[in-house]
């Protein structure tokens, strides 16, 4: 048996003897409070078991082993039902980023493991009412104010903010540049004076996401982690972590296991759905499609742990799994006639297809949309020439607004 094996087997054997405890029939009822209390419990036996952090440095109390490991143990978590989604942002993106670009070492060690433990939370604030997709477009401002910084301004779509207790956060430090060059990138603490979330209500009935203001929020130059306008480099660093670790090739969805199950239930003219050849073409195309989009992600993790940068390759990730995810739930729907208008808002999106369904189209927006990514891959992985952009080497304060 080869070592990645064994470890899967370690901790396939570990997941099972935590599922009765902390799996979706444990979690079956909860208030969405009870169910935060019973994943910090979660993320915290993770972490004893040594199942935290584990391509992180050991210095930042990870295991140090490789993102191969890492993507085994989250394939086999993803059968459980764990409710570890809360910290699936704060471990994904804000964090990794600290470790990177946070000044203060002893600040950051801290922050890392309490946050591996579960105690903490961090959220990511880039998104705002005029500026969502165009994250240097963004009009949150930060100015001088004795030795720190003074933040004004709102963000909007930020999940968990009204959990977290950190942020990182982009703002505009000089208006009278060109966009991508006047902001600065800091670390916020999310529960200082001028600091306000409000949940937002969702289609499907979920509020994860907020709208997150700032008046006159006081922040000391420490929390900066970037040179003051050079803050795009680093959210740019960010969101090339947010293509590869906050995604997954069911696009957050269902796993396929369960539309075999549901096509096995099903009857389609008098014989299981699964016989029918429409269907089984259905699964093999997804099935081809997910197992490309896990290649291109274990490709980009590897390049990743050699220190190369992964490319723009990321956004077909997210703009081929969540559309995906969006045709599948609707043949799941479709495929169980009347019964696939029940409707249940607290039915978890990875097991329940019309919440799969409903709540696909968010995904779609969240962190970057189908049309920014399709720029993407059209100018980076393509090489196709740029759109045309009046704002180009204009200072932001000149962009009519």
């Amino acid at each position: 048996m080869s070592d990645l094996e064994s470890y899967r087997a370690k901790a396939a054997a570990w997941l099972q003897s935590m599922a009765p405890t902390f799996g979706r029939n444990a979690r079956k009822g909860l208030s969405e409070a009870d169910d935060l209390a019973l994943g910090r419990r979660y993320q915290k036996a993770k972490f004893d078991a040594g199942f935290a952090g584990i391509n992180w440095p050991t210095e930042y109390g990870g295991q140090g082993l490789s993102h191969l490991e890492k993507v085994t143990f989250d394939a086999e978590e993803m059968k459980h039902g764990f409710p570890s989604f809360y910290f699936g942002i704060s471990l994904g993106m804000p964090v990794p980023v600290l470790m990177q670009f946070g000044s203060d070492k002893d600040f950051v060690k801290e922050r890392v493991l309490k946050a591996l433990q579960g105690e903490e939370i961090w959220c990511q604030l880039f998104s705002e009412p005029s500026g969502g997709s165009d994250l240097a477009g963004l009009r949150t401002k930060a100015e001088p104010d004795g030795n720190g910084w003074k933040i004004n301004g709102q963000k909007v779509w930020t999940s968990w903010a009204h959990y977290s207790d950190y942020g990182v956060i982009v703002v505009r430090t000089d208006p009278n540049v060109p966009k991508h060059k006047g902001l600065t990138y800091f670390w916020v603490d999310m529960k200082a004076p001028g600091v306000t979330v409000r949940p937002i209500k969702l289609a499907g009935g979920e509020s994860h996401v907020n709208e997150v203001f700032f008046d006159d929020v006081k922040i000391s130059d420490d929390h900066r982690m970037s040179p003051v306008g050079g803050g795009f480099a680093v959210a740019i660093a960010t969101l090339m972590i947010e293509r590869y670790v906050a995604t997954d090739s069911a696009g957050f969805g269902p796993h396929l296991d369960l539309f075999v199950e549901l096509a096995k239930e099903i009857q389609l003219n008098g014989r299981p759905a699964i016989e029918d050849g429409r269907i089984r073409q259905q699964i093999a195309r997804n099935y081809a499609m997910r197992s490309g989009l896990d290649s291109i992600n274990v490709r980009a993790r590897l390049m990743m742990q050699t220190g190369m940068m992964p490319g723009a390759e990321g956004s077909l990730n997210k703009l081929v799994a969540v559309r995906s995810r969006q045709k599948l739930s609707e043949l799941a729907i479709d495929l169980q006639g009347s019964d696939g208008f029940l409707f249940d808002e607290h039915a978890s999106q990875k097991e329940d297809w019309a919440s799969s369904w409903i709540n696909a189209p968010t995904g779609r927006i969240a962190g970057g949309s189908d049309e920014t990514l399709l720029n993407t891959i059209a100018e980076k992985v393509l090489g196709l020439p740029q759109d045309h952009r009046p704002d180009k080497g204009i200072p932001f304060n000149q962009i009519p607004a």
